[in-house]
C-alpha cells in the first residue's frame, strides 16, 4: 500500500512538474513568436550589404519567417527588391535566404555594377533627358538589368514593405506600399498595378546631387484625399496641385526608415505596430567627416554644412529610439554600422566605416568584409 502511494504521488508530482515546463516552453516560444519591423537606412551599397549581414544573423535564428513589417529607404530598397527578385516575388524562408539568397545576391553584385547600368541607358537618344533626374535611368536598370519587372501591386503581403521617398515639392514622406502610394499632404493613389516597382526602388535611392530626382506624371493616376485624422473611408478623389511630382531619396526625410514605425514625438511604437512587434533598426548610413572646408566659394562647404543638419536630425531620431529601447527592453534593437562594442581595428569594421556611398561593382572580398560587419553588429547587439 505504501509503495502504491509512492507512485501515486510520484506520478502526481511528475504531472505538475510537467505543467510548469510545458508553461516555460510555452512563454519561451510566445516570446519568439514576436513579430517583427524592420527598418533598413540608406548609404548604398556599403548598406545593402550591411543590411544583407544583419539578416544573414536573423537567418540563423530563424527570424526571418516573423518580419511583418519592412520599411526602406535608399540601399535598403535595393537589397529589398533584389531579395525579392531572387525567389520570385515571395519573401524567404530563413532556409532558402542562407542557402540560396546569399549566393545569388553575392553573384550579382560581384558581377556587375548598377552605375555601369545607369549610363548604359544613355546609349538610347530618349534617355537623354534623364542626365538631371538620373533615377529614372536607375529604374530603366533594374527593369532591363536586373530583372525587377514587377509592378508594386505584386509585391508580397507579407511582410508589409513601405518604401520610402520624399517629395521635393511638399518636403514630406512619400511612400510605396503594396495598395498603396502618395503622402498625406497630397493625398494618395491606389492605382499601384500601373507604378513600376522598379520605379519605387530608384525613388528611394535618389540621393540629392548623386541620382535623383525621379519624375512622375500625377496626371497619370487617380489621386484620393481624406481630412487629416479621419478613416480611409472618408477620401475623395482629389486633383493635385502639381502636375509633375519630383521625388528624392528618402533619406533626406528619414534615413533610418523609422518613420512608418515609430513615433519621434511620443517616442513610442505607432498605433498599428502591435505592442508585441520588435522594431529592429539597421543603420548603414555615412557617419559625419570631421572637418572644414576653408575655400570660402567651395560648392563642398555648403554641402558639409546640409551634411551638419542632416546628421542632427538623423541623431534625434537615434536618441528618440534609443531611449525607447531602454524604456522597452528587447523591443527595439539599434545595430548601428559604427558599433561600439566592435574594436575600431577590427578590419572588417574599419574597412566598412570607410567605404563611399556607392552603386559600383564589388569585388568578392569586399561583399565578404561588408557582409561580415553587418553580422557580427547584429551578432553582438541583439540576443535572440
Amino acid at each position: 500500500m505504501f509503495l502504491t502511494l509512492y507512485f501515486e504521488l510520484y506520478e502526481t508530482y511528475g504531472l505538475i512538474l510537467k505543467m510548469k515546463v510545458d508553461t516555460a516552453d510555452s512563454q519561451i516560444i510566445n516570446e519568439n513568436e514576436s513579430t517583427i519591423a524592420l527598418a533598413l537606412s540608406g548609404g548604398g551599397i556599403r548598406a545593402m550589404i550591411f543590411h544583407l549581414g544583419v539578416l544573414k544573423y536573423l537567418a540563423e535564428k530563424n527570424k526571418l519567417e516573423s518580419i511583418e513589417h519592412v520599411s526602406t529607404v535608399s540601399g535598403g530598397s535595393l537589397i529589398v527588391g533584389l531579395i525579392l527578385k531572387n525567389n520570385g516575388m515571395v519573401w524567404p524562408s530563413s532556409h532558402v535566404f542562407l542557402k540560396e539568397i546569399i549566393i545569388n545576391v553575392k553573384q550579382q553584385l560581384c558581377s556587375k555594377s548598377m552605375m555601369w547600368g545607369m549610363a548604359r541607358q544613355l546609349k538610347n537618344p530618349k534617355s537623354f533627358k534623364f542626365l538631371l533626374s538620373r533615377s529614372n535611368l536607375l529604374a530603366k536598370t533594374l527593369y532591363d538589368e536586373w530583372g525587377v519587372d514587377c509592378s508594386l501591386s505584386e509585391i508580397p503581403d507579407v511582410p508589409m514593405w513601405h518604401i520610402n521617398g520624399t517629395t521635393a515639392e511638399t518636403g514630406k514622406r512619400f511612400r510605396f506600399k503594396k495598395d498603396d502610394f502618395g503622402e498625406y499632404s497630397l493625398g494618395y493613389s491606389k492605382d499601384t498595378y500601373k507604378f513600376p516597382l522598379a520605379k519605387a526602388i530608384a525613388v528611394s535611392a535618389a540621393f540629392p546631387g548623386g541620382i535623383g530626382p525621379l519624375v512622375i506624371n500625377a496626371s497619370e493616376y487617380k489621386w484620393y484625399k481624406r481630412p487629416w485624422g479621419e478613416p480611409k473611408t472618408s477620401s475623395k478623389e482629389t486633383i493635385l496641385d502639381h502636375s509633375l511630382l519630383h521625388l528624392y531619396d528618402g533619406g533626406v526625410y528619414d534615413n533610418l526608415g523609422l518613420e512608418p514605425f515609430f513615433d519621434m514625438g511620443t517616442q513610442e511604437k505607432k498605433d498599428d505596430i502591435s505592442s508585441e512587434t520588435v522594431i529592429i533598426v539597421s543603420d548603414a548610413g555615412a557617419s559625419l567627416k570631421q572637418k572644414f572646408i576653408f575655400k570660402k566659394l567651395s560648392p563642398w562647404r555648403l554641402k558639409h554644412v546640409t551634411d551638419i543638419i542632416s546628421d542632427q536630425s538623423r541623431a534625434l531620431r537615434v536618441r528618440s529610439f534609443i531611449n525607447f529601447s531602454k524604456n522597452n527592453p528587447k523591443k527595439g534593437f539599434y545595430i548601428y554600422i559604427k558599433e561600439s562594442k566592435i574594436p575600431k581595428e577590427n578590419e572588417n569594421a574599419s574597412f566598412t566605416q570607410a567605404f563611399p556611398t556607392t552603386l559600383k561593382k564589388l569585388n568578392e572580398k569586399q561583399f565578404d568584409m561588408l557582409l561580415e560587419h553587418g553580422y557580427e553588429a547584429c551578432k553582438v547587439r541583439m540576443v535572440l
